[in-house]
């Protein structure tokens, strides 16, 4: 990249709130432990260093407070989700952080937050050292203050708890005192797990089923969170069920569920169905780029669980497997059923008595609907494990045999257009050249397009003559 895009890519990113600058660091962090973009990655997260040194040398020192939720929330990163995501186990709320850490100022440890920020501000800014020892013991403190509020114990504590935020909130706070409580584990599980897991066979299972024989990460509470960790160093997710298998020593689900890895199965369903809604999404905002990388995981999750576990029709890991099939059966073949009158309603041959004049074909409506039928295209791919392989098969068979026929058609009818409306025919020529190339490849379109402009030529001179 030359320096003038690398300045103004700086200057771009300067202008973003410092939230939205954090948010993007932590995102690009992912991308490196995940081994995607890593030079788009690297290079990004240096200019964001940079400006955020810059910011933090400039600007007078940020509010303690601050400073101190970030510092007792650090643990709790790779376990947080965004507001409108579905909750599994191993997860916790970003939104329920900050109603928990003004309890703990309030209520849960006020004395020693106060006491914990006062000695962070009489830190110097490079006691990188003296912080971390300070976010553990805040990290203690908050543990205990949350133990104290949820554990059993005499007096009516429901009231106590109805301070510290609504139901959700609670529902994450003996999960987060869990997770603060066991910060050292899990530090040296992060230390003990390859950053990518590209595959995930024997030799693997036994490096990741050594690097969690930990005591406190094999309780109930901790061990979604253990696999969670594991989860998002893998690029396939789904594939953590082999886990719980090779602890059980069988496929059999019951056997698979009577272990306590068997919420392994339960985290890799939970984040299929996430990966089928955020697909639905996709496809009901026209957003394509991610609907292959989309497709594939679903595809490939689905079949791993029907042909790797032996579930059950009627059993609960079985439902749910089958209305996650259902649910992207039904999304798909809806969208796919929508892309031939799309194509048609483009390229339809209108007399040129309906054309009305000043015409014009929408290049975003024929780019959108490349788009589609590429969509189509992609779903071949996946068809059968995802139960749409009739309807994929017949509309992507009935697009290709309109798509050619009626691009001959148009370029032909370019040699007898009216020259009022011969804008519109070249439009939908380009248009019908455009599907060519995604149902063709680039040599058909090229042909296709040659031809068109002999026929423009042809009756150019043909007209000339006369």
């Amino acid at each position: 990249m030359s320096q003038t895009s690398i300045e103004r890519l700086r200057e771009y990113l300067a202008q973003l709130p410092p939230q939205a600058q954090a948010l993007l660091m932590r995102e690009f962090e992912r991308a490196l432990e995940r081994g995607q973009d890593t030079a788009v990655a690297t290079l990004v997260l240096e200019q964001l260093r940079k400006i955020v040194r810059k910011s933090e040398a400039d600007e007078a020192p940020p509010p303690r407070t601050d400073d101190l939720s970030r510092l007792l929330f650090q643990a709790l990163e790779p376990f947080l989700i965004e507001a409108g995501v579905p909750l599994r186990v191993g997860q916790i709320r970003r939104t329920s952080l900050q109603p928990i850490w003004q309890w703990l100022g309030r209520d849960g440890a006020p004395d020693k937050v106060n006491e914990f920020e006062a000695a962070l501000a009489r830190m110097p800014p490079d006691s990188a050292g003296q912080v971390e020892a300070l976010a553990q013991k805040l990290q203690g403190v908050a543990a205990d203050a949350i133990f104290e509020l949820t554990g059993p114990g005499g007096g009516d504590k429901s009231r106590a708890l109805a301070r510290v935020g609504p139901p959700n909130v609670i529902e994450d706070l003996y999960s987060i005192g869990a997770v603060l409580q066991v910060r050292e584990a899990i530090a040296g599980l992060n230390e003990k797990l390859p950053r990518t897991l590209r595959a995930f066979g024997d030799p693997q299972i036994a490096s990741v089923t050594s690097a969690l024989n930990i005591p406190v990460l094999q309780t109930p509470q901790m061990l979604p969170f253990a696999l969670s960790i594991v989860v998002q160093r893998m690029t396939a997710p789904w594939q953590i069920i082999r886990l719980a298998i090779k602890i059980a020593a069988s496929d059999d689900e019951i056997r698979v569920a009577a272990t306590p890895y068997g919420v392994a199965v339960t985290i890799a369903l939970h984040d299929l169905s996430c990966v089928a809604a955020t697909l639905r999404m996709d496809i009901k905002r026209g957003h394509f780029d991610n609907v292959a990388g989309n497709l594939k995981a679903l595809h490939d999750g689905v079949r791993g669980l029907r042909t790797e576990l032996d579930l059950r029709n009627d059993s609960a890991w079985g439902k749910q497997l089958t209305s996650i099939r259902a649910d992207i059966s039904n999304a798909l073949q809806s969208e796919i059923d929508s892309v031939p009158g799309r194509v048609r309603r483009i390229l339809r041959q209108r007399p040129e008595k309906d054309i009305p004049p000043g015409a014009r074909i929408d290049s975003t409506e024929v780019e959108e609907t490349a788009a589609l039928i590429d969509f189509v295209a992609t779903c071949r791919n996946y068809a059968s494990e995802l139960a749409i392989n009739e309807v994929t098969l017949r509309t992507y068979s009935d697009l290709q045999q309109y798509v050619e026929r009626s691009t001959e058609q148009l370029v032909q009818s370019l040699r007898a257009a009216d020259h009022k409306v011969r804008t519109y025919r070249q439009q939908q020529v380009q248009a019908a050249i455009r599907f060519c190339q995604v149902l063709f490849g680039d040599d058909y379109a090229s042909l296709m397009s040659r031809a068109a402009e002999n026929a423009a030529t042809g009756e150019r001179k043909s007209s000339r003559a006369s």
